[in-house]
Order: structure tokens, then sequence, then C-alpha cells
């Protein structure tokens, strides 16, 4: 199953860290065959309020995006980034090609987290 680096960029500030960051990063994924599915044009807020920009970042599993994140090639840039760019950074698996949400909330109603509440 798929993994995901998701990054929520809320504040950058441009420097020349950065760009090296973004010269270095690639090179960090390619042994743990991550690739950029997003990264960071301005999205089109349809619902809310989304400061900032976002970074999606696609993995074979989870064992290969910690894998990356631990490594010590990315932790050798990790600061050019987090020094100068404000943001939260996710590790989420996806949902398989057969994914259905009704299943979600038959298991959700069957649990009892259902009781008044609204949302997704």
């Amino acid at each position: 199953m798929s993994a995901y680096g998701f990054a929520h960029l809320r504040s950058r500030r441009d420097h020349p860290d950065v760009l090296e960051y973004l010269e270095r990063i690639q090179a960090t994924l390619d042994p743990f065959h991550g690739r950029f599915v997003i990264h960071g044009p301005p999205a089109e807020v349809l619902e809310g309020d989304w400061p900032g920009s976002m970074v999606l970042i696609e993995f074979p599993g989870t064992a290969e995006a910690r894998a990356w994140y631990a490594s010590p090639a990315y932790q050798g840039i990790l600061r050019l980034r987090t020094d100068h760019i404000d943001g939260d950074v996710l590790l989420i698996e996806g949902v398989g090609p057969d994914y259905d949400p009704r299943e979600r909330a038959a298991k959700l109603r069957a649990d009892g987290r259902a009781r008044g509440a609204s949302g997704a």
C-alpha cells in the first residue's frame, strides 16, 4: 500500500539554504523510490482557509517513507528547510484501489462512533 509524506508549509523565507534543499532532496528520495506528486503550487481553496502551500511525496509503503525520513542523507539536509520554512509534516498510509468509504461508515456505525456527530 502506498504511503505519503505530506507537508503543509505555512510560511517561508526565500533563502539560499532552501534552494540547496530543493537541489538535494531528490537524491535522498531515489533510494526509497519516493516521488513528488504535489510540490508547492498555490492551492485553489474551495472550503475554509489554507495559508501556505503543500507538498505530497509518494512512497511504495510506510517502511520506505519512514526509512527515507530517518536516513542520514535526508537528515543531513532537513535543517536547510526547517530553519527557513514553518510547517507540519505527516506520514499517511494510502488506501487501496478497492477502497469504499461506505465500508468505513459501516464500521464507524458498528463501533458506535457516529452518535450525533457530523463530518467526514
